[in-house]
């Protein structure tokens, strides 16, 4: 994995946590605001904190899909966690854990290649 390939990827690693967390507490604001108390209204802060980090996540998704390759299965569903709540948690450590494995294969490789 080259070095543009894995900032893509860290990226939206980075971003997918902050939207996650930023929907889950619209979706909460939201809630109490139509719920329990009439006059809680933090949506109008929330709801473009949250559109920044969705149109970031949107853009870094792009970005990691143009550079890695996905089949249109994988980003598809890579997508999907953006509007899933919780989702941006689900897809950081699948990403995590992919950047995991590259390394242990280019590592594996190496030694292969010193070892022949």
């Amino acid at each position: 994995m080259d070095l543009k390939t894995a900032s893509a990827i860290r990226r939206l690693r980075l971003v997918s946590v902050p939207e996650g967390i930023s929907w889950i507490i619209l979706l909460v604001c939201t809630i109490i605001k139509y719920g329990v108390d009439k006059g809680f209204d933090a949506a109008p802060v929330m709801g473009p904190v949250h559109g920044t980090l969705f149109i970031l996540y949107v853009l870094f998704w792009l970005d990691a899909w143009n550079r890695t390759k996905w089949s249109k299965g994988t980003a598809a569903l890579y997508f999907a966690y953006s509007v899933i709540p919780g989702g941006g948690f689900i897809l950081e450590r699948r990403l995590n854990r992919e950047a995991e494995d590259a390394v242990i294969a280019a590592r594996a490789r190496e030694e292969g290649t010193v070892n022949a």
